[in-house]
């Protein structure tokens, strides 16, 4: 499989679909997030591949400080134009997940949406993040997961990556535990959820021999595949399950 994109590649083309992205900016699945922050009034929040914002802005109103870092100029540019609509105190910064520019223990929390199935180097970046979290400080993950299946877990790698080339791996809730636990965090809570998605919302962005590729993939999936993805025709246009993972670590 050839070496992925840089993030920046991907999303400075996308960054206006994901300030409205109705996945991105939903309500109730970031006060989920929140409510399994459990912030203090007082905290220090960093939001880290921020994006367009959503999760800062959900976070910020429950803490005293907000930063969200992102690593695509395009990203952040979106993020301050909402913030401009929103008036929501938040402030940002272009930075790279695997070598934050924040001292040791400067955060009560640290917060990843989204966004770690782009990293190159996980360990890297959770260690980066266990570092500037302050003792007792509290990392919440959310991010797109796999079932522990082996023929499943390839076939939505696979069409991830065709979907966006920035893709390196959507982690099964196994290896979340495994690496969170090699930063030196004890994992607290892991919850899994499922969203049926259309393919139209799942490959929104992709070049059309990438949107074949996917279509031509999910025709010759087997029943198995089928089954567990629950892989259906809605309107002429092939639905399957897409699974996500939200993890409370404490270091």
């Amino acid at each position: 499989m050839p070496e992925p994109l840089r993030p920046q590649d991907v999303f400075s083309r996308r960054a206006s679909f994901y300030a409205t992205s109705q996945t991105h900016s939903d309500a109730s699945q970031l006060a989920s997030l929140v409510a399994l922050a459990a912030p203090g009034a007082d905290w220090r929040a960093l939001d880290v591949g921020t994006g367009t914002g959503h999760t800062a802005f959900a976070v910020a109103p429950h803490v005293s400080w907000t930063i969200g870092i992102d690593l695509t100029t395009a990203m952040l540019a979106q993020a301050q134009h909402l913030q401009r609509e929103r008036g929501s105190a938040v402030a940002w910064a272009l930075a790279d997940a695997e070598a934050l520019p924040f001292r040791d223990g400067a955060f009560d929390l640290v917060i990843c949406r989204r966004s770690a199935h782009h990293f190159r180097h996980l360990g890297a970046a959770l260690d980066e993040m266990a570092r500037v979290l302050r003792a007792g400080g509290v990392m919440v993950i959310d991010d797109r997961t796999v079932p522990e299946d082996d023929l499943v877990d390839s076939l939505m790698n696979q069409l991830d990556m065709w979907h966006d080339h920035s893709h390196v791996r959507e982690y099964r809730p196994s290896e979340w535990a495994s690496a969170l636990a090699a930063a030196g965090l004890t994992v607290e809570r892991i919850e899994g959820y499922v969203q049926h998605r259309p393919l139209a919302t799942f490959a929104h962005g992709a070049d059309p021999e990438d949107l074949a590729a996917i279509r031509a993939r999910l025709a010759i999936a087997t029943a198995h595949e089928q089954e567990v993805l629950h892989l259906v025709e809605l309107d002429g246009e092939p639905a399957f399950n897409n699974w996500y993972v939200s993890i409370r670590a404490v270091k």
